[in-house]
């Protein structure tokens, strides 16, 4: 069986909450992902991360993304050549 090379968190927040509240819920997410990958063997800091934003309707969806060994390869290849 292969090995995951990307993990992806999404949480969905009110758009009228304050954006104290938007930011505490990015940064639990971010804390999540550490522990997630600290869980499946994975060094945090060997990984690179993007988020993704998303309207629907009153809601936004946060996708907080990590990317490590091939993926991160891939990923990077992908930003320098656009």
């Amino acid at each position: 069986m292969a090995k995951h090379t990307q993990a992806h968190l999404s949480r969905t927040v009110d758009k009228r909450k304050p954006p104290a509240l938007k930011d505490m819920t990015k940064r639990q997410m971010e804390y999540y992902m550490g522990a997630k990958l600290l869980e499946i063997g994975v060094d945090p800091n060997a990984a690179i991360y993007r988020w993704a934003t998303e309207e629907k309707g009153n809601q936004e969806v946060y996708t907080y993304s990590a990317y490590w060994a091939d993926s991160k390869d891939k990923l990077l290849q992908e930003e320098a050549s656009s």
